[in-house]
C-alpha cells in the first residue's frame, strides 16, 4: 500500500505573471519531490514451493515483498506492522540514511525489534542516490524471505546517464529451504555446527524449469525484439554468491551497488550478497524463449553449498520459439576486454567445480528430467546459457575489475584513520556432545581482528551511544589484528583458530578520511565475503590474493576511477582497501553480508563521532521507536 502527496514548492508563485505563473506550472513538477508512505504488514502466508506447501513470514503476504519505488528527493514513511511470530527489524540496503541510524534496521544495532503485536514507522529521506537497491529484513534469519527491490530514480526530467531503456525488470536472487530458516538457524546455534545450506536457488521467488513443481511458474521476463530492457539484478541470497548469465545475449553493466558504472559487456554477471547490477540487453536474437540462470559461485574449498540452478525465461513477445542448444564459445573471455580464459561447459580453462554437477549444468549438459515438463508451454525448449564452473575464481576477478566509475573522482585523502581487519572463520572449543557438533569437535564461529562480534540484547548500539548508557560496548576494537601471520596460509597454526567474544565498536572522528584494509584468512577455510558497510558508499581502491603489503601493493590503488560501493567481495584467500569520508555521525555495523557467517561472528561496528556543526549530530530518536523486551 503506497500514498503520495505532494509537497509545499508549488505554493511559491503568486508574484508570477498569469502567463509566467502558467508556464513554471508546467515545469516545477520535474523539481518538487513527493512523500511517499507504505504500511508494510509482516505475517505467516503459506506458499508451495518444490512440491511442498509451507509456512513462511512474508511482507503483505507477497514473496518477494513489494517493490518501493521512490525518485532521487523524495522523503518515505514506512509503517511495519509485525503480524508475525517472531521479532522483526526492516533494512534499507544502501541508504545513506543521513544522521538517521534509526532508520537503519539492523536488530540491536540502530533498534530494538518490533516484538509481535507491535509497529514502527521508518522515515527516511532519499539524498543524492539513485539505482537499484533493496529492502530487507535485518533480524535473525527473516531475511530468507522478507525482503523486495527499492528502486530509486532519478529527479523527474533527469535523464539516466545512458539511452533511456525501452523497459525495466526487477531480477531478485533468493534462496530456498525445505524447512523455516529460522529453524535451520537454531538447529546450528545449539549444535555449533555451520547451517545446512539451502535447497534452491531462486529467480523472482521460482526456482525454475529444473527443479520438481516449479516449471508452471517460471518467472517470464517479456521483451519485445529490437527494443533494450533494464535488468535490476539483486543478490538477495542468505549465503551464496551467485553466477548470472542470459543466453544468446550479451549485457551491458551501467551501474552496481546503486552507482553508474563505466558501460562494459559481459556474458557473465557476478553478484555476492547484498550487491545489485543494473545492465542492459538488447533484444537482438531470434525472437524466442532464452534462459537467464543462475547459480553459485562457491570460492571456498571443501564447503558444502548449493549447487542448484535457477531459471527465469526471457520471452519475446510473440516469438515463435528458438534453438534447444546454446552455442558459442562458453563463457571464454566471459567479460569483454578481461583477457581470461573461463567456461563452466565447452569454454576455454575451464576449472573443475565442487559438488555434484560441477562443471555442467545442474550436472548435465542436456536439459535436466525436469526441464520440459511443462505441457502448457508450447514451441521449442528455450536456450540455455553457459555458466562459469562453480569454483570460477578468474572469472569472478574479471567480471568485479571491470567495475569503474564512469568519470575521474576526488578520491579522499590523506588517511586519517586506518583499519587493518582480518575477515574469516574460527572455531571455539568445547565440551565434546550434542552442543559441540562443529569442525573436530568445535562450535563454528567467525570474526574480524579475532573478535567475534556479539550483540546485546537489553537497548540498541545506537541508544546506548545516544544516550550514554554504560556496559552496552566497549570503543576498543582493535585497528589491527592482535597476531600477524601468514592469513592466507592453508596450514594456520591451531593456536589462532579461537576467536574471542565482544561487543567492540571502532570510534571515528567526524569528518576522517578511513581507510579499511579487509583480509581473508585461511583459518578452516578461505573464502570470498562480501563486505557491507551501514551508512556508507565507500571506494574500492584495491583488491588482490595472498597477504596484503602496503609498500608492495600501494602501486595498485586506483586514484583516477574506482568504483563507488556498498558492498565489496573480498577475493578468497586475498584482500580488499576501501576508503570513505566520516561525514555521518551514528553506530553502523560493518559485517559480512553472508548470514550464516554474520550469525557466526563475522562483523563489528564504527562509532562516528558527532561533528561540530548542528547538521553534523546524529538526529534525536523518534518517539515510536521500539522498546527492547525486559
Amino acid at each position: 500500500m503506497a500514498t503520495t502527496t505532494r509537497g509545499p514548492v508549488t505554493m511559491r508563485l503568486c508574484f508570477f505573471s498569469a502567463a509566467a505563473l502558467f508556464l513554471l506550472c508546467f515545469l516545477v513538477p520535474a523539481a518538487v519531490a513527493e512523500e511517499r508512505f507504505y504500511e508494510f504488514v509482516v505475517q505467516e502466508t503459506l506458499v508451495k514451493r518444490l512440491c511442498n506447501t509451507q509456512k513462511i513470514i512474508t511482507v503483505n503476504g507477497q514473496f518477494p515483498g513489494p517493490t518501493i519505488e521512490v525518485y532521487d528527493g523524495d522523503t518515505v514513511a514506512i509503517r511495519a506492522v509485525n503480524m508475525a511470530r517472531y521479532n522483526v527489524t526492516l533494512h534499507w540496503h544502501g541508504l545513506r540514511q543521513l544522521r538517521n541510524g534509526w532508520a537503519d534496521g539492523p536488530e540491536f544495532v540502530t533498534q530494538c525489534p518490533i516484538r509481535p503485536g507491535g509497529s514502527y514507522t521508518y522515515r527516511f529521506a532519499i539524498q543524492g542516490q539513485e539505482g537499484t537497491l533493496w529492502w530487507h529484513a535485518h533480524s535473525s534469519w527473516l531475511r530468507a524471505t522478507v525482503h523486495g527491490a527499492l528502486l530509486i530514480r532519478p529527479r523527474p526530467g533527469v535523464p539516466y546517464p545512458f539511452p533511456k531503456p525501452h523497459s525495466e525488470f526487477p531480477i531478485i536472487l533468493a534462496e530456498w529451504w525445505r524447512r523455516d530458516p529460522i529453524a535451520v538457524l537454531r538447529q546450528s546455534m545449539i549444535t555449533g555446527a555451520p547451517p545446512n545450506v539451502s535447497d534452491a536457488i531462486l529467480i523472482n521467488g521460482q526456482p525454475g524449469d529444473f527443479l520438481e513443481c516449479s516449471a508452471q511458474e517460471t518467472s517470464i521476463i517479456p521483451v519485445a525484439a529490437g527494443e533494450t530492457t533494464l535488468l535490476r539484478i539483486i543478490n538477495a541470497a542468505m549465503n551464496t554468491e551467485l553466477f548470472v548469465s542470459l543466453a544468446g545475449h550479451k549485457m551491458t553493466v551501467v551501474a552496481a551497488d546503486a552507482m553508474y558504472t563505466k558501460p562494459f559487456e559481459t556474458t557473465v554477471v557476478l553478484l555476492g550478497p547484498g550487491q545489485t547490477t543494473d545492465v542492459l540487453v538488447t533484444a537482438h536474437a531470434a525472437p524466442g524463449r532464452y534462459y537467464l540462470a543462475a547459480r553459485a559461485y562457491a570460492s571456498a574449498q571443501g564447503v558444502p553449498f548449493d549447487n542448484t540452478t535457477a531459471t527465469a525465461i526471457f520471452q519475446y513477445k510473440g516469438g515463435a520459439g528458438c534453438p534447444t542448444t546454446a552455442g558459442g564459445a562458453g563463457a571464454a573471455g566471459a567479460v569483454a576486454g578481461a583477457g581470461v580464459g573461463a567456461g563452466a561447459a565447452g569454454g576455454a580453462g575451464a576449472v573443475a567445480g565442487t559438488g555434484a554437477g560441477a562443471g555442467t549444468f545442474n550436472g548435465s549438459l542436456g536439459r535436466s528430467k525436469y526441464s520440459g515438463g511443462n505441457p502448457g508451454r508450447a514451441g521449442p525448449a528455450p536456450m540455455l546459457p553457459y555458466l562459469p564452473a562453480y569454483n570460477d575464481t578468474n572469472t569472478a576477478t574479471a567480471f568485479s575489475n571491470s567495475i569503474r566509475s564512469p568519470a575521474p573522482v576526488k578520491v579522499p585523502g590523506p588517511v586519517t584513520q586506518e583499519v587493518f581487519t582480518t575477515v574469516g572463520f574460527g572455531l571455539f572449543n568445547c565440551m565434546p556432545g550434542p552442543f559441540c557438533q562443529g569442525p573436530n569437535n568445535t562450535r563454528f564461529g567467525a570474526s574480524m581482528n579475532n573478535v567475534s562480534f556479539q550483540l546485546p540484547n537489553t537497548v540498541s548500539l545506537l541508544q546506548a551511544h545516544y544516550h550514554h548508557i554504560p556496559g552496552v560496548f566497549t570503543d576498543d576494537f582493535p585497528p589491527m589484528p592482535p597476531v600477524f601471520f601468514d592469513f592466507t596460509s592453508q596450514n594456520v597454526p591451531r593456536a589462532l583458530w579461537q576467536p574471542v567474544k565482544g561487543t567492540k565498536l571502532y570510534r571515528v572522528r567526524y569528518g576522517a578520511v578511513v581507510q579499511i584494509v579487509f583480509q581473508d584468512t585461511g583459518i578452516f577455510a578461505a573464502e570470498e565475503h562480501p563486505m557491507h558497510i551501514h551508512g556508507y558508499h565507500f571506494y574500492v581502491l584495491a583488491t588482490g590474493f595472498g597477504n596484503y603489503d602496503p609498500v608492495r601493493d600501494a602501486h595498485k590503488f586506483n586514484l583516477v576511477d574506482p568504483p563507488s560501493r556498498n558492498t565489496i567481495g573480498v577475493p578468497v584467500g586475498g584482500w580488499a582497501v576501501v576508503r570513505f569520508v566520516a561525514d555521518n555521525p551514528g553506530v553502523w555495523l560493518v559485517h559480512c553480508h553472508i548470514d550464516a557467517h554474520l550469525t557466526g561472528g563475522l562483523g563489528m561496528a564504527l562509532l562516528v563521532e558527532d561533528g561540530e556543526a548542528e547538521l553534523e549530530a546524529t538526529m534525536a530518536p523518534p518517539l515510536d521507536l521500539p522498546l527492547c523486551a525486559l
